[in-house]
């Protein structure tokens, strides 16, 4: 149970307004952090959770309003003032040095030691010490790099806590961990949470906000929308997230699949460094099915999409569609095959920004629509608004950029160009990622709606929501190899372990021995 005695003052953020040019990615939001109680910050991405808690860690400067401990006003300038007043910060994306070990990590930036010597025992006990009491097991001598990415958060949540930070912000945490390690996570912040510690978590999961919060504030387009209880129904949270009732789950008919029409055999892939970042992989993707491949980020999944487009070559094994072998073939060469692609990255990937709606729909197929070397403007107008219909993209007219649109609807025009054309195989890769809850819901009926017309589907999410509710059948991949193919309803603990590296039958005998004890 949390505490009901704070350690310290209450943290007050007070009508903070921020900035960028015409955005406003702040709109005067307050809030109050409470030692002793886990204060979730709900919302979509892009809302404004993450440029907030940038303020409070002293990255970035407020427009307006102020930041109070107590009674007394705050000025953070940079993170070593935030530092200073008790506050940490866990990040997203780790800024840890992965040349450095853990201890010296832990040390950065105030390296114990006299006369220019560097106290590296001294680091080592910290590491010790600390991982011992939260339970963190951490060895101080491994090297950053050759740490899974779960070991790598808890040296993250190590640096918070050498500097005793009091206030302790958690930016998406879970967005690299299998869900054994989300639980270990969850376990930790409520340790935190109970020796009067005040955490702050930001994140777009319901189900990790009912899991641990004990305040709830969701925040839409920047503003603060309302407070919630944890104990709210998901769908409750959803709606004040989007501003209107969405359903969280997809409706689907049970697959038919046909023929195999995507056959992937020993395929082995090197990374840009030269590490082999899929290893002999084999599998198959029937028409009138969707396979996802489920796996935390980093274990050779994008270099299999990318394989499979032809922007990057195999080393060996074989790849086709419908028979043709598009194993080294070029993009153009395998678009012309049937094969639809929806990067990860939307934004480096998968649309000219500066190019209008109409434009990017035809980017892939722009043979369809010239003549005699000419853009014939008229159909590619015509074109455009029957998809911008058809797909429900929000937008002023065919004529705007891209780059204008919100995430929802960037990823509306990427995958509606894709699918304005007969497909084989429709690879997406986190086709949700970024995008709001009522976004998800279109896309996920779109996508089904492909899987219904015949067409293979292969998707690649770290999401593991997403992948039980789209999944026919489960891939579980980990460094380069498919440990397993199983089906979607496969228990969420046996897929954990599975994308740790365990076979299915090791992972459920395992959760089966735990349930049994």
């Amino acid at each position: 149970m949390p505490v009901t005695e704070t350690s310290g003052p209450v943290l007050s953020l007070q009508g903070i307004t921020k900035r960028f040019g015409p955005l406003t990615a702040n709109d005067s939001i307050s809030i109050d952090v409470v030692p002793g109680r886990i204060h979730c910050l709900l919302g979509e991405n892009g809302a404004g959770k993450s440029t907030l808690m940038n303020i409070l860690f002293g990255l970035l400067a407020p427009d307006e309003g102020e930041i109070r401990l107590g009674d007394e006003k705050l000025t953070l300038t940079n993170p070593k003032q935030a530092m200073a007043a008790g506050i940490g910060m866990v990040h997203q994306h780790f800024m840890l040095i992965p040349v450095f070990t853990v201890a010296e990590n832990m040390v950065l930036g105030r390296e114990p030691g006299t006369g220019g010597m560097l106290d590296l025992a001294s680091a080592r006990r910290k590491v010790r010490e600390l991982s011992e009491r939260y339970r963190l097991d951490v060895d101080p001598d491994a090297l950053v790099e050759d740490l899974p990415v779960g070991i790598q958060q808890r040296v993250e949540i190590l640096k918070a806590l050498a500097n005793d930070a009091t206030y302790l912000i958690f930016d998406e945490p879970t967005a690299v961990l299998t869900p054994q390690e989300i639980d270990e996570l969850m376990a930790v912040m409520a340790s935190l949470r109970d020796e009067g510690r005040a955490i702050v978590f930001i994140t777009h999961k319901l189900r990790e906000v009912r899991a641990v919060a004990d305040d709830i504030t969701v925040i839409r387009r920047g503003k603060v929308v309302g407070k919630a209880e944890p104990s709210a129904p998901e769908a409750e949270l959803a709606s004040m997230m989007v501003g209107r009732s969405v359903s969280l789950t997809v409706d689907k008919e049970p697959a038919q699949p046909g023929e195999a029409r995507l056959v992937i055999d020993a395929l082995t892939v090197a990374s840009p460094n030269g590490a082999v970042a899929v290893d002999e992989l084999s599998l198959e993707v029937r028409g009138g099915e969707i396979v996802c491949i489920a796996g935390v980020q980093g274990n050779g999944q994008t270099e299999l999409a990318e394989a499979l487009l032809g922007t990057m070559t195999p080393l060996t094994g074989t790849a086709t569609l419908d028979g043709v072998d598009i194993t080294r073939a070029k993009p153009a060469r395998t678009i012309a095959a049937g094969l639809g692609f929806v990067p990860e990255d939307r934004h480096r990937d998968g649309f000219v920004g500066e190019f209008s709606i109409a434009e990017n729909l035809v980017l892939n197929n722009l043979d369809a629509y010239s003549s005699g070397g000419l853009l014939q403007l008229g159909r590619i107008t015509q074109n455009a608004k029957e998809r911008i219909e058809e797909f429900d993209i929000r937008s002023t007219s065919q004529a705007q950029p891209v780059g204008s649109l919100s995430g929802g609807n960037q990823q509306k025009v990427v995958l509606a160009r894709e699918l304005s054309r007969p497909l084989s195989l429709l690879l997406a890769c986190q086709p949700t990622r970024g995008v709001d809850v009522g976004a998800i819901e279109f896309l996920h009926k779109r996508i089904v709606a492909e899987r219904d017309r015949g067409t293979a589907v292969l998707i690649v999410s770290t999401e593991l929501d997403e992948v039980e509710s789209l999944a026919d059948r489960i891939a579980v991949m980990y460094r380069g190899r498919i440990v397993g193919v199983v089906d979607s309803d496969t228990p969420r603990d046996v897929l954990g372990l599975m994308m740790a590296g365990a076979t299915y039958d090791d992972a459920l005998a395992t959760v089966q021995e735990a349930s049994n004890e």
